[in-house]
């Protein structure tokens, strides 16, 4: 992108660098002071995600511009982080709300950053709560390992070169998985299982994973299955889910609407037991997070146990 269809933050926008919005003092005071950034602002269309974004297929949480849009005077005085290549490396949510209010430009925060610079700290401006899920920026993450397993041959050769020297210390091991995890902010166990579900998990899943609906360790189980039992598995999560959506649902509207019913255990037990093998087949069983150990029946099932008169209710 050439610097001519940039507009600087003392040209172009009637206002005076001093005018222009500033990031916290910390920033200000140890990045701007030496250089390393600068504010600016820029044209919203000439900003541009970073490739490992677009490689990955991530996009902006919903609830995260959402919460920007919630604060409007806030975010609109809040610089978008960016590379010198227009590069976008936080600040997602607000460059996109801009975006959707179909505003012009955008103030920026400009810093001079070689590649691998700019990645890291893509993925670590995400750590936060309304910041990509631990999939995500694992994916990002893992774009850093060619940097470190070069680096990491580095050390070696030059442990090579310095073996046998007791006046030279020893080149620092770098451990690439270790070195990954920290710039995700997650355990090396979740960087090894997201690896192997790049290679092995059904398309699916990968977009679940994305969307934040499902753990890393329920996808990575479902790794040994063949891809159409991992969709299949898959199905069946989501409609579980659904199903415990729906009962907590009602389970709360019963709660407000209805004065609990409660029932004796052991006849209840024994209701159920003589019930008729057709009816017992009939009925499904879902685990509901709720508080407390009860048992929850509906009006279809609690009505086809018999006359309620054996049930001791109180």
């Amino acid at each position: 992108m050439q610097q001519g269809t940039s507009v600087e933050s003392s040209q172009g926008c009637g206002a005076s660098p001093d005018q222009q919005p500033v990031p916290n003092r910390s920033i200000r005071g140890a990045e701007i002071a030496n250089g390393r950034a600068r504010i600016v602002t820029r044209h919203v269309n000439e900003l541009r995600p970073h490739p490992s974004f677009l490689r990955h297929c991530i996009s902006v949480p919903i609830a995260a511009i959402s919460a920007v849009g919630s604060q409007v005077a806030v975010s609109s005085q809040v610089p978008v982080v960016i590379s010198q290549d227009q590069i976008v490396l936080d600040g997602y949510a607000q460059w996109e709300l801009a975006r959707l209010q179909g505003r012009l430009t955008i103030p920026c925060l400009e810093y001079e950053l070689g590649e691998e610079e700019a990645l890291r700290r893509l993925v670590q401006s995400h750590r936060r709560s309304q910041g990509l899920n631990d999939f995500a920026r694992i994916l990002l993450a893992l774009d850093l390992e060619p940097w470190l397993q070069e680096r990491a041959r580095s050390n070696q050769r030059t442990g090579g070169q310095i073996k046998g020297s007791s006046t030279l210390a020893k080149a620092p091991r770098l451990d690439v998985r270790s070195e990954i995890a920290a710039a995700a902010g997650v355990s090396t166990g979740n960087v090894t299982k997201v690896k192997q579900l790049v290679q092995a998990a059904h398309p699916n899943i990968l977009q679940t994973l994305r969307l934040g609906e499902i753990s890393i360790h329920r996808a990575w189980q479902w790794i040994p299955l063949s891809p159409a039992e991992q969709r299949a598995a898959l199905q069946q999560f989501h409609s579980q889910r659904g199903v415990r959506k729906v009962i907590r649902g009602l389970v709360n509207r019963h709660r407000q609407k209805e004065p609990s019913i409660s029932a004796d255990t052991t006849d209840l037990v024994r209701l159920l037991r003589a019930l008729e093998s057709e009816t017992i087949d009939s009925v499904s069983v879902s685990v509901v997070d709720a508080p407390g150990r009860t048992v929850f029946l509906t009006k279809d099932l609690f009505h086809s146990l018999g006359p309620q008169k054996e049930l001791h209710i109180p």
